[in-house]
């Protein structure tokens, strides 16, 4: 790609010398600046192209960072899961399962997660510490009975991995887990397990081999 960009302005400025020589005066002054234009068009989108990450994913017209496959589950250690006590399986209708969001009455602000998160990335020790390619995910979701507020619940969870298996992935297996635990078709505390645990074999499970990772197309509240 870098030679590529070379290219372009080598032979660009072959091109403004051959208009200015061709055509001296005003017009040859006026077609040298609209091929220079077009260099600097093409040099900057050269650029742009080698500067864009494996993915091609832009975020905000930021291009985002793709993280390896190991930082798509959290550390064990550092982000082991905790549960909000207040939600239990006899009470998942009043609590999760009701209707007119739950979550958001519980949702810790942002000014701690944003804290948070800036904290835990230094501690992760990822080599991308641009805030934005994270989300600060509840490792169990609170929509599946996951604590709120403590940070062994809390991790920064990169948006893009290789493979897919993102934030957006584990957003979708949350929703999918979340039915079924309204529907009865797994308990609370499995549903709470299996996320826990590794998500990617659970969405692997009960959704499909390979993930479709694009921002937007779920209608969940992230973490």
């Amino acid at each position: 790609m870098v030679r590529r960009t070379v290219h372009i302005v080598l032979a660009g400025l072959l091109l403004i010398g051959s208009v200015q020589s061709a055509s001296a005066g005003l017009f040859g002054h006026m077609a040298a600046f609209a091929a220079g234009a077009v260099i600097a068009h093409e040099t900057d989108k050269a650029i742009r192209d080698h500067h864009s990450n494996a993915g091609g994913v832009a975020a905000d017209g930021r291009y985002a960072a793709v993280s390896p496959e190991s930082e798509a589950l959290p550390n064990a250690k550092m982000t082991p899961g905790a549960i909000n006590p207040d939600v239990t399986q006899q009470n998942i209708m009043e609590t999760i399962c009701r209707p007119g969001g739950y979550t958001k009455s519980i949702r810790p602000p942002e000014s701690y997660t944003s804290k948070l998160k800036r904290e835990q990335i230094r501690a992760y020790g990822y080599t991308d510490t641009r805030m934005y390619d994270y989300e600060e995910d509840h490792l169990i979701s609170l929509e599946l009975g996951g604590s709120p507020d403590n940070p062994k619940n809390l991790w920064p969870e990169p948006h893009h991995v290789v493979g897919g298996w993102g934030s957006y992935a584990k957003d979708e297996l949350e929703n999918q887990l979340h039915k079924m635990v309204c529907d009865g078709q797994v308990s609370l505390r499995q549903a709470q397990q299996d996320i826990a645990g590794n998500w990617i074999d659970t969405y692997k499970r009960l959704i499909g081999p390979t993930p479709v990772e694009t921002e937007g197309r779920h209608s969940h509240s992230p973490g």
